[in-house]
Parts: structure tokens; sequence; C-alpha cells
């Protein structure tokens, strides 16, 4: 699928998608004969971790680290030995995403408290706008 339609899948711009490729995070699998980017499924699902990891924290380096663990995992050609520091790897990242969605759950269940703390008090004072 051509860029477009891989922004349109994973609600990232065409310029992140382009940056992401510049750091060496995604690539497209192809060019077309007309030089247009051509991505597969395995790209899309590499931008979706990408994307899910931005908004925990993690910088494009941690990414970059994660999807190459990922992809050594993946490749079956991997040695019994490196593969448990791949799998120790990919299981430090699993906690440090499990920690930072802790701290962003404290965080909005206090933003849901600020909104509601808002809302009794101008329900108190008053009808509300629409």
């Amino acid at each position: 699928m051509q860029i477009g339609e891989v922004a349109a899948r994973t609600e990232l711009s065409l310029r992140t998608i382009r940056h992401y490729e510049e750091t060496g995070l995604v690539a497209p699998s192809a060019r077309s004969r007309g030089g247009f980017r051509l991505y597969t499924e395995a790209d899309v699902a590499r931008l979706m971790v990408v994307r899910r990891m931005k908004p925990l924290g993690f910088s494009l380096d941690e990414m970059r680290d994660l999807l190459e663990a990922v992809d050594h995992l993946d490749d079956g050609r991997t040695p019994p030995g490196e593969r448990g520091e791949l799998l120790e790897r990919v299981r430090a990242y699993e906690r440090s995403a499990s920690e930072q969605v802790a701290r962003l759950r404290v965080q909005l269940a206090r933003a849901e408290e600020f909104a509601l703390t808002l809302r009794s008090r101008l329900d108190r004072d008053g009808p509300r706008e629409e």
C-alpha cells in the first residue's frame, strides 16, 4: 500500500511516517516504478508499535532497540543463548510500559476529579451552558 493509505490506517501524518523512515525506525518494503513508497502489513504493524510507544514517553532509540529485538526474535535464526537476552529486553520494555500506564491512570483520575470539581461548582452556581 502507498503512504497515504498507511497514514490513514495508522493515524500518523505523512510527515511523521517519513520522519520515522529517516530515523531508521520503519522503512517501506519496496518502491513503485514511479518511486512511491510501498508498505506491507508488517510495515504497518511496525508503525503501530512506534505509535503506541510514543505517548508512553519512549525515545526513538528505545523504539529502535525494541524493534530490533523483536526483529531478531522473529527471524528464527537467533541462537538460544541470544534469544534469552532478547526476551529480557522485551520484558524490560513491557515493565516500563506497564509502569507508565499506571502513572497515566493516576494522572487521568486526577484530571477527571478536577473536571468533576469544576462541573459541581458550575452546577451549584447556575444552569450549564450548552
